[in-house]
């Protein structure tokens, strides 16, 4: 199976945004990809924290997700939609969400950010609670591809990555990180951290990240990747909006499992 990661540098107007989704999701699928994802907040990147609880959804009614729906109608694609804000009991609160969609424009599964990111080095400053519900459900889906292979994915977002626990509960074939990581922690700790969740559970990794200065001041590290259950990297994009497409090999993945049955070791 063929899936791509896209990447974007987002930025404050919605309509803008989509359209750029939309000609990299084409691309993905004129490239015979069957599954694209998304970065983290493909559809936005607003001037504060705040500005996402105004687009904040509700399920099945909304401009994205009814986006996210006919493009994978449109273009015969499992399309995962990065995140997306989902409107919350709290009117100061929202979901930092991730929708799974089939070729039939179904929605499949929806995963709500667990882990929500807070840092400060004294220059950058970031605290997702602060407008952010966490979720508290690892999620997984089915993806049966064009040849009838069934692939469990199992979803996450961005600082999840920080969190092996949560990967190993997935039990998953491919592992979904969309992303927005900060150019100081991407430089730092973004491909290491996601080799290692390859290694560790011997599954596919597709990391679609935010990559570029954006409109609201803030810097993303970018370097979208796909990698392999050994570690291997299969394809990457440094910068700037673009579209990695590798090949999901099924056979590859149960020969990492059967050479190294590391996951049938596993004593806690």
């Amino acid at each position: 199976m063929k899936a791509a990661a896209l990447q974007m540098v987002s930025g404050i107007s919605l309509d803008h945004n989509l359209a750029q989704a939309h000609a990299l999701l084409d691309q993905a699928a004129q490239a015979g990809a069957e599954l694209a994802v998304l970065p983290e907040y493909f559809c936005f990147m607003g001037h504060s924290d705040r500005d996402k609880l105004v687009l904040a959804e509700t399920p099945g009614l909304g401009t994205v997700q009814a986006f996210l729906q006919d493009t994978a109608r449109e273009l015969n694609l499992w399309i995962v939609g990065g995140t997306l804000p989902m409107a919350t009991d709290d009117p100061q609160h929202a979901t930092n969400s991730s929708l799974a969609f089939s070729p039939k424009g179904q929605c499949v599964a929806r995963y709500d950010k667990i882990h929500l990111f807070r840092y400060d080095n004294g220059r950058e400053r970031y605290d997702e609670a602060a407008v952010l519900q966490a979720g508290d459900t690892p999620t997984t889906f089915d993806l049966a591809d064009r040849s009838g292979q069934h692939w469990r994915v199992g979803m996450s977002v961005c600082y999840d990555l920080r969190f092996p626990e949560l990967y190993r509960q997935l039990q998953a074939d491919v592992l979904l990180v969309p992303s927005a990581f900060t150019h100081t922690t991407g430089q730092a700790h973004w491909e290491l951290l996601l080799r290692a969740r390859a290694i560790e559970n011997q599954a596919y990794v597709i990391a679609s990240a935010q990559g570029g200065q954006h409109e609201n001041g803030r810097r993303t590290w970018g370097q979208t990747m796909v990698i392999d259950p050994w570690g291997q990297v299969l394809g990457q994009h440094a910068e700037g909006p673009g579209v990695v497409v590798c090949e999901l090999d099924f056979e590859r993945l149960q020969q990492v499992r059967r050479q190294l049955p590391a996951l049938e070791h596993r004593k806690l």
